[in-house]
């Protein structure tokens, strides 16, 4: 297995990061790919200005990848809180040998991408769905005061 500086060489990697933390930067997502079929190097394969569900619109099938993600929770302007979920995505139809590399790989990736409230592990699209990361993050968050009552 190639050491974590060589799996997350690509410099764009990090400044993507960095933008996504930002509030500065309209970028609230990225997502990390790997470079090729065979490879371990992981390649920044895109940002945006969206919500989850457009981040979740990149993810394939067939593919494995990383993905980072800023909300916005709050009941209103003056509670409102930013904050980061972590993606670990392999799709239904990954391969089997990747899957078993991810979970080796998913903790160099962590080296980089370090700050997030939530952490999902999925290969169902539905798990990404904003209220479903939402209420993860609430949870997490503690303290729920919703009018429909407790998180829990």
């Amino acid at each position: 297995m190639a050491p974590p500086g060589d799996i997350l060489s690509d410099p764009d990697i990090a400044q993507a990061y960095e933008d996504v933390r930002s509030d500065k930067s309209e970028t609230t997502w990225l997502v990390l790919k790997y470079a090729s079929a065979t490879s371990d190097s992981l390649k920044l394969a895109q940002t945006g200005t969206g919500d989850i569900a457009e981040m979740t619109e990149t993810l394939g099938d067939d593919e494995a990848a990383y993905a980072y993600v800023r909300m916005k929770l709050g009941n209103d302007e003056y509670s409102e809180r930013t904050k980061f979920c972590f993606v670990v995505w392999a799709g239904p139809q990954t391969k089997i040998m990747r899957k078993a590399k991810m979970s080796f790989q998913s903790g160099q990736v962590k080296q980089v991408i370090r700050t997030y409230a939530v952490e999902v592990q999925t290969s169902d699209k539905h798990d990404l769905k904003a209220d479903v990361v939402e209420m993860k993050l609430r949870k997490a968050m503690g303290a729920n005061y919703d009018r429909q009552g407790s998180a829990y």
